[in-house]
């Protein structure tokens, strides 16, 4: 294979080619390089390898090993109880059914509904107040408006000469 003739490149501009031509490489910036190659985990390779395993194994796989079984089915068939159980369940739900369905609702008798006033008559309301009020004055009093006292004992513990006089005595 023969390198291409002259004629046959590409041309470069001038100014370009200049430019080209007057590169220097020292004034460029110094810049560190991160090479960002992230390798898969020793976890991810084997998780990949089951993976692989797995399909591998569905798409080789051959009938031919499956053995050959019969399944067997039990039916259970009902007692001639369960049987008369059902009927007689079946038949009380049609009775009921035709109960509903042919009630005659004239043998009803005609009934006025009463509304009962469930609020509290003025004596409750009052007493309520009452309470409340004296809740917030607890809860809201001012110990400020206390007057200091001073404690006096008017039964002061009797002194160790007179417990010793009391046993003697």
């Amino acid at each position: 294979m023969s390198s291409p003739s002259l004629k046959d490149l590409p041309k470069v501009a001038f100014d370009l080619k200049n430019q080209l031509e007057g590169f220097n490489p020292d004034n460029m910036k110094k810049a560190d390089t991160n090479e960002k190659i992230i390798l898969p985990t020793a976890e991810d390779v084997k998780r990949e390898r089951q993976h692989n395993d797995l399909i591998h194994g569905v798409n080789n796989f051959s009938a031919d090993k499956l053995k050959r079984t019969d399944t067997l089915e039990k039916v259970i068939l009902p007692n001639a109880q369960d049987v008369a159980a059902e009927k007689t369940q079946k038949a009380i739900t049609e009775a009921l059914i035709e109960g509903v369905g042919g009630f005659d609702t004239n043998k009803l008798k005609h009934t006025e509904t009463q509304e009962k006033n469930p609020l509290p008559d003025k004596t409750v309301i009052e007493a309520e107040k009452e309470q409340q009020q004296l809740i917030a004055g607890i809860e809201n009093f001012d110990t400020a408006k206390l007057k200091p006292t001073v404690t006096e004992e008017k039964n002061p513990l009797p002194t160790k000469e007179v417990i010793a006089e009391e046993k003697k005595a």
